[in-house]
């Protein structure tokens, strides 16, 4: 799961950021609002944790941009405004969920996997590709009941496969919904990141389900065509 947050301050931003990521979500950053617009407009993310008050385009004109562009990806206000107006007028606008500084993570935590439950984003606890199994609820890979040990990247590239399943996904379609928005895409961290992966889901000698395509990406799914 992707997240981007859109915070003036830094230091709520690093914060937060460390927090996710130790749960392995993937996070992007901007720290104005216009900024944050063009990143929530031109990528794809699961969940847009946005601050209420941003300098050169506040919180509500940011949220107006990209619910005006078709966007529907769930939109977490945080702000130091607690007035019911206020609360009010982020909601008509297309916001799922408001939570006012100060907060503890934990809090914060529990609002972001409520808002990624929903069924739009996670229809199933688990899901299934042959003798292959990803639970998404305790975020782990079995394979005919063999625990997999998979880093947070790992975890991730596994989960998007899943979710586009038998699609051919291209370098750049990965790096996208994998990594961060400053990542070298020069680098071969994503060839590096599928052999350790591929290694670990087929350490018995199963069947790989990891098919390349020289050119054009990769392929999740029982059979190569």
């Amino acid at each position: 799961m992707k997240i981007l947050i859109i915070d003036d301050e830094k230091d709520i931003v690093a914060f937060l950021s460390r927090g996710l990521k130790s749960k392995a979500y993937i996070v992007d950053a901007a720290y104005d609002g216009e900024h944050g617009s063009l990143l929530a407009r031109s990528n794809h993310y699961d969940l847009i944790v946005l601050d209420g008050n941003l300098p050169k385009l506040n919180g509500l004109a940011v949220l107006k941009e990209i619910r005006s562009t078709g966007i529907k990806t769930p939109v977490l206000i945080l702000t130091v405004e607690a007035e019911p107006e206020k609360k009010g007028e982020m909601f008509h606008q297309g916001a799922d969920d408001y939570l006012t500084k100060p907060f503890l993570f934990d809090e914060f935590l529990w609002r972001v996997q409520a808002l990624l439950r929903r069924p739009q984003i996670i229809p199933e606890k688990s899901w299934r590709l042959g003798d292959l199994e990803l639970d998404i609820k305790r975020q782990l890979a079995l394979r005919r009941g063999r625990r997999i040990y998979l880093t947070g990247k790992e975890y991730a590239l596994l989960e998007l496969f899943f979710r586009r399943k038998d699609e051919v996904l291209s370098r750049s379609q990965i790096m996208d919904n994998v990594w961060e928005n400053n990542a070298d895409p020069f680098s071969n961290t994503i060839e590096a990141h599928i052999m350790s992966l591929r290694k670990k889901l087929n350490a018995a000698g199963e069947t790989d389900y990891i098919h390349t395509f020289p050119g054009r990406g990769y392929k999740f799914g029982l059979h190569r065509l």
